[in-house]
């Protein structure tokens, strides 16, 4: 049973345009409370050169990295202008890959000239952090994924996927420390231009794939790699590193995995439909049979974020704002969908719940000691969700509102989420 009265705590970095500031919330027996992160004044670094939260230690300290040299420091006060990262968590439970989208080309020009953006992996050494490597895959927005062998397929290997966005690739990196000839290299890549879906040159790099969303599944022991610009899912046999089908998919910017790894989840909207309002898509992919099982319309929704909650029981999927005039206007923005998880690859709606406002493209959600913590960044709050009845326990103001992007800390392996 979930109770409010138990002691948690999780950490949150919020910006407003090109400031920022990190706090912490505390709840104990006496009730909640919310810890600012000491800050300092602005670096007046540009954009490339400003420093990288990287999260709270166990001491409830700021990790930040220099964007420059690269060090990791354990700071009394955070830079105004220090940015969050987006960061994938590795299987190991010790370390993250912190990706970084790049500039407007998707190039990381400070660390990787012209020809990729970054994609660094952390060490949480509790009280500090340690940079194992920073590695340049390719341009544009990453999403990683990663193998291991099974009982059920023991050949595959350990290994990291990474996609990338404005290339239309996807690079793979040795990811066994028992390894040392690969271990944190790029082995290889993936060229995902589809000759019956782009039209430029054969084998173009870039090309119009556009990966975003992709997973592994141990029970096909296959990778499932969203290609946005397709309209199509990859399938990708890790032991040849070659794409073996598609899967057609329309209307989806992600992949989410069931927790029992039979089903892929994808998430888009139709804007073109009807101009005054959109409609959120969930589509429900059966791995096993390589085909999409159902898929439901949601009027008036944005699906932002989704994500199961840690028994695999329920799906919650949280609103935010997306396209022009009236659309934008009639996209309900203050609800989160609940989902029966174990009725898969049916969608059945159990509730919805109230919170505040996310007035913005992304609402993040994150769970923990039975508790579901959802982010209102219109509203500078947080909604805190009994996980067994879905009933909202209260709403903490974390600060002011107008927040333009909202990141949890999940640095300490506690939170669960994203």
């Amino acid at each position: 049973m979930a109770q409010n009265s138990s002691a948690w705590a999780f950490a949150c970095h919020v910006s407003h345009g090109d400031d920022g500031s990190a706090c912490i919330v505390k709840h104990d027996t006496s009730g909640s409370q919310v810890v600012a992160v000491t800050q300092t004044h602005t670096t007046g670094a540009s954009a490339d050169r400003k420093p990288i939260f990287i999260g709270i230690n166990k001491n409830d300290k700021a990790l930040m990295m220099n964007a420059v040299n690269r060090e990791i420091s354990v700071l009394d006060a955070l830079p105004i202008d220090a940015f969050a990262m987006y960061a994938y968590p590795d299987p190991d439970g010790s370390t993250h890959w912190y990706v970084h989208d790049g500039d407007k080309n998707g190039n990381d020009e400070l660390n990787c000239g012209t020809s990729a953006s970054s994609v660094m992996i952390v060490r949480n050494n509790g009280t500090s952090a340690e940079l194992l490597k920073l590695i340049c895959p390719g341009r544009g927005h990453h999403v990683v994924t990663f193998t291991a062998p099974t009982v059920a397929a023991p050949t595959v290997p350990s290994r990291a996927f990474i996609s990338n966005l404005t290339d239309g690739t996807i690079a793979i990196v040795g990811n066994d420390p028992t390894d040392s000839a690969t271990y944190l290299n790029i082995i290889t890549s993936i060229n995902l231009y589809d000759a019956d879906k782009d039209k430029s040159a054969p084998g173009s790099i870039p090309n119009g794939a556009a990966p975003h969303g992709m997973v592994y599944s141990t029970v096909t022991a296959k990778i499932y790699n969203l290609n946005n610009g397709y309209n199509s899912i990859a399938v990708i046999d890790p032991l040849t590193n070659s794409i073996v089908s598609t899967i057609p998919l329309p209307f989806s910017s992600n992949l989410l995995l069931s927790p029992d790894a039979r089903y892929a989840l994808g998430k888009g909207v139709d804007r073109g439909t009807n101009l005054d309002h959109v409609i959120g898509k969930l589509s429900v992919v059966d791995l096993a049979k390589g085909a999409v099982a159902s898929t439901i319309d949601l009027p008036d929704f944005y699906p932002s974020t989704y994500r199961f909650n840690p028994d695999g029981s329920k799906l919650y999927v949280t609103s935010a704002t997306t396209g022009k005039g009236t659309q934008k206007d009639n996209v309900r923005k203050n609800v989160v969908l609940v989902f029966d998880a174990t009725a898969l690859p049916k969608l059945v709606l159990l509730k919805e719940i109230g919170v505040g406002v996310a007035n913005c493209g992304r609402r993040p959600i994150a769970f923990l000691n039975g508790l579901v913590f959802v982010p209102n960044p219109t509203d500078g709050s947080v909604s805190i969700v009994n996980g067994d009845d879905d009933s909202v326990l209260e709403t903490v103001v974390i600060g002011p509102g107008l927040v333009t992007d909202f990141n949890f800390s999940y640095w300490d392996g506690k939170l669960y989420g994203c």
